[in-house]
């Protein structure tokens, strides 16, 4: 197949002591993502959603929790080497569309980075990485400040 589509998507609980990281990006917020990286919940939703695409597994199969290797390992560096599972299987990303949802903070002052940092890692424009924020409109554990999460959507092509 020419082109394949993946979907991906990540949760991690938040906590005051730890920072927030999005899209690559040190996001100015009194809490950041609990886990065993630096729980950047929209590169880890990117991951999954390009190893979905080829049906590779996911972000877990590969960079496991339970491994001393990935702790507090930098999520950009995930996402560069799920870009070398993806290449190596002769496929190229064109483009991603993803969601964050959390309550606070604003994300949209940091959008533009964060696309440059993403495209950077995958060789593609940042006009090529769409990132859009909502809230849960104070439902659910969003809504309480208790987690967030990120969907992504990404198209892979294969090299010509």
């Amino acid at each position: 197949m020419a082109f394949r589509v993946g979907f991906g998507i990540d949760f991690h609980q938040l906590t005051p002591d730890r920072a927030l990281w999005l899209g690559g990006v040190k996001i100015d917020s009194p809490f950041g993502a609990k886990g065993h990286s630096d729980a950047d919940v929209l590169l880890h939703a990117i991951c999954d959603a390009m190893l979905g695409a080829l049906a590779l597994g996911d972000i877990g199969l590969h960079f496991p929790d339970t491994s001393a290797a990935y702790k507090d390992i930098d999520s950009k560096v995930l996402l560069g080497r799920t870009l070398e599972l993806v290449t190596a299987k002769g496929y190229q990303v064109v483009n991603i569309d993803s969601t964050l949802t959390l309550e606070a903070p604003r994300i949209r002052p940091y959008v533009a980075d964060m696309c440059r940092v993403i495209a950077s890692i995958l060789g593609i424009g940042a006009e090529d990485v769409s990132i859009k924020a909502t809230t849960t409109e104070k439902m659910g554990f969003v809504g309480r400040q208790e987690g967030l999460v990120a969907y992504a959507t990404v198209l892979l092509e294969r090299k010509t």
